[in-house]
């Protein structure tokens, strides 16, 4: 019985020694955390998306309160040392930022492409956001690589993803030009507009109405119910709109007329552009642009405007025949004014040809730049701006329109107290 009261006591003195121990070394673990490492942790893993190293996490501790400097730090290694070196800024935060604008469904879940890689080499390299819908630019990895990028599928970006690319290293994700990589003329070039991805997501079928529509509604964060507008003239609406949609004219005037009348003038900008695509293979095809008159219209004459812009004529045959790419604004004036529609180096008065100087008109207005802040700041803070940081941010963007700027300030907004 003594015996074992004796092990009793001194099992217990021992636990008693570990407890305190152990209180004693989280007590001093706390103690050294403070309100600056947790804010320098906070920022990188809102901006990277894993927790950083220990050695990472001093480097970043030893930069408060300069949160901002911990930010970018956090994303491109800014101190000049190899202790923040995790791409995943730009492998994770931003593919899964861009991805949902590649596709109909706005998914996520969707592999690595030409669309996605760009956006990130464009927000990598600094350069002005808005050339996402104009430039003659193309982001590829590296020529070991294997497959190289082709203008048929989408291997190149597939294997990529597969091997670990780090997209933060310039010798890994690589700027050229559509003209050098897919052959298209400089004229013809149209940012993300022209990449592979999203003529398979937004050219492919249709009307090429789609690829207007999701522009807006990526780029203009608007979709095109929130903006129809009676009140514009509806002589550019082509013939496949039917003007008595179950044979009530009423519904045309009512309903259809407040998209069809801006849209289908600014939608003409791409109609020179398709996705072909072979029988039997959804994952194969290309983009395709008429350089010529390749094509037949309704009254057997050569155009260059691609069929699908043809079709349908018989809805309406009084209605606008698409004979070009030219283009008009018709909303830069009435209630969607408000969007902010800027001159561009293209365009003063909200006319023009073809997809450059289409992206541009978009790209040149106000909507541009406060979509582009609250998605950013959304990202990293998980909840909207208030209209004095979104106010903050925009001034921030317009600046350089460098998009890394306003992910490194709205992690400083939410990096806690």
């Amino acid at each position: 019985m003594r015996d074992s009261r004796h092990s009793a006591n001194t099992a217990q003195t021992v636990f008693s020694g570990a407890l305190v121990i152990f209180l004693a070394l989280g007590m001093a673990g706390n103690a050294s955390a403070g309100p600056d490492r947790d804010q320098a942790k906070r920022i990188h893993d809102r901006l990277v998306g894993t927790p950083p190293s220990i050695a990472c996490l001093d480097q970043l501790e030893a930069q408060m309160p300069d949160a901002k400097a911990v930010a970018q730090d956090a994303i491109d290694n800014a101190g000049g040392t190899d202790k923040c070196t995790d791409p995943g800024f730009y492998n994770v935060t931003l593919k899964n930022f861009i991805t949902p604008w590649t596709n109909e469904e706005q998914s996520v879940f969707a592999p690595l492409n030409d669309y996605t890689a760009t956006v990130i080499g464009i927000i990598r390299d600094d350069r002005d956001f808005r050339e996402i819908l104009y430039g003659n630019i193309l982001y590829i990895g590296s020529d070991n690589i294997s497959p190289p990028y082709s203008n048929e599928n989408n291997d190149h970006y597939e294997a990529m993803e597969g091997q670990g690319a780090n997209l933060a290293d310039p010798n890994q994700l690589r700027k050229r030009t559509q003209t050098e990589i897919t052959n298209l003329p400089d004229t013809a070039t149209a940012g993300i507009i022209t990449t592979r991805a999203a003529a398979r997501a937004f050219f492919i079928d249709g009307t090429n109405r789609a690829m207007f529509r999701f522009t807006l509604l990526n780029h203009l964060c608007t979709d095109l119910e929130q903006i129809k507008d009676p009140t514009r003239t509806h002589d550019r609406i082509p013939q496949d709109v039917a003007r008595s949609p179950g044979g009530d004219s009423r519904i045309f005037m009512n309903a259809c007329v407040g998209c069809h009348a801006g849209m289908d003038p600014l939608h003409q900008a791409l109609a020179y552009y398709d996705f072909e695509y072979p029988d039997g293979n959804p994952d194969g095809g290309r983009l395709v642009y008429n350089t010529s008159d390749v094509e037949t219209d309704n009254e057997g004459e050569s155009t260059r405007v691609q069929r699908k812009y043809l079709i349908n004529a018989n809805n309406f045959e009084f209605g606008y025949v698409v004979t070009d790419d030219q283009w008009e604004n018709y909303w830069r004036k009435g209630p969607n004014s408000v969007l902010g529609w800027n001159p561009t180096p293209m365009s003063n008065d909200g006319k023009g040809a073809g997809a450059k100087s289409f992206g541009m008109e978009f790209a040149y207005s106000e909507a541009f730049a406060r979509c582009q802040v609250e998605k950013a700041f959304k990202a990293v803070c998980f909840r909207p701006p208030n209209d004095g940081q979104t106010n903050t941010l925009l001034t921030t963007f317009k600046g350089e329109y460098n998009l890394k700027d306003v992910f490194t300030e709205s992690a400083t907004y939410c990096r806690g107290g």
